[in-house]
């Protein structure tokens, strides 16, 4: 007699229970489901620049003047392939503002990423070896906090100036190390203050107790359980860093002229007095920099009350 060996099916019918959720409880959180779709929306927006600038023809810095200006020589509020009308060189407004957001997201990710790792190595050593080591690294963290930002940005920005105008190092390098520059102390005062707390868990004490160098405990124990909290200030400081940016460009100490910047093309909207015959001209910039801040707020908000509670008052 022939035995019949029945199989379950192993078929895709679907995503693993633990996946479903996880999507499940994704979808539950409108305030999640918002801010990410927003984040995503200005990350797709800048990714997509160029290819959109492609399509239309009109290059972020290309001026139309033939056809975006009028008689009295006004720019113009739409029309005429030019979705939110153009400014008073007759450059493109929706192209500008796209592009806007690659700076904005150019330089706030990477200044807000080397604060970050800055500030982890500076809190890790502080926190985990204490005494003079603490003591000096929390004194430098505090002199960092003393400086105010403005004048620290325009000190450095008139040092970066060379002859007939030009600038010895690239201006982005510098609104990068500038916005870094003021966000590290943050992340090594939360940093300082996890390790404090978790050097004296069981799990560290049974690490040194077995003998485990210094290292090995600072990366095997201690940095994973502080990495989701540091995750989640990254999101947290990253809007502020953008907002840092958009004001060093508005007052002309970020990124120059004709680099599509949102904080200078709100400055030029405001100095030249177009946005009153195309206000387009200022609302575009200002709406994009209000959903990006909107949307990183939100997200990294809804992110802090799952992942971490108490941090959340």
């Amino acid at each position: 007699m022939s035995h019949l060996l029945i199989r379950p099916a192993t078929g895709a019918a679907g995503p693993p229970p633990l996946r479903r959720g996880r999507l499940r409880s994704f979808f539950a959180d409108p305030g999640l489901v918002a801010g990410s779709a927003l984040v995503a929306f200005v990350v797709l927006a800048a990714l997509a620049a160029p290819l959109i600038a492609a399509i239309v023809g009109h290059g972020p810095n290309e001026q139309f003047p033939d056809v975006t200006l009028d008689a009295a020589g006004l720019p113009i509020t739409g029309g005429n392939g030019f979705l939110l009308g153009a400014d008073g060189s007759g450059r493109d407004v929706f192209i500008r503002t796209l592009y806007g957001a690659r700076v904005s997201l150019g330089i706030g990710i990477p200044a807000t990423t080397i604060a970050m790792v800055v500030g982890v190595v500076v809190g890790l050593i502080g926190g985990y070896f204490g005494g003079r080591i603490d003591a000096v690294l929390s004194e430098l963290t505090n002199i960092a906090l003393a400086f105010p930002f403005l004048v620290t940005a325009l000190s450095v920005v008139t040092l970066n100036r060379g002859t007939a105008g030009t600038t010895l190092v690239d201006p982005v390098v510098v609104v990068i190390g500038v916005v870094a520059l003021f966000s590290w102390t943050y992340f090594a005062r939360l940093v300082r203050n996890a390790v404090i707390e978790i050097k004296s868990k069981p799990f560290v004490l049974a690490a040194i107790g077995a003998g485990a160098s210094h290292c090995r405990v600072i990366i095997r124990e201690i940095l994973p359980n502080i990495a989701p909290t540091v995750i989640i200030y990254w999101a947290v400081q990253l809007p502020i860093n953008i907002i840092a940016e958009a004001s060093l460009s508005y007052l002309g100490v970020g990124i120059k002229a004709p680099t599509p910047s949102w904080g200078t093309m709100i400055a030029n909207a405001q100095d030249s007095a177009l946005y009153q015959p195309q206000p387009l001209m200022l609302i575009a910039p200002a709406a994009a920099l209000f959903i990006t801040v909107l949307g990183f707020n939100i997200l990294s908000t809804r992110l802090r009350s799952r992942f971490d509670p108490g941090s959340v008052g």
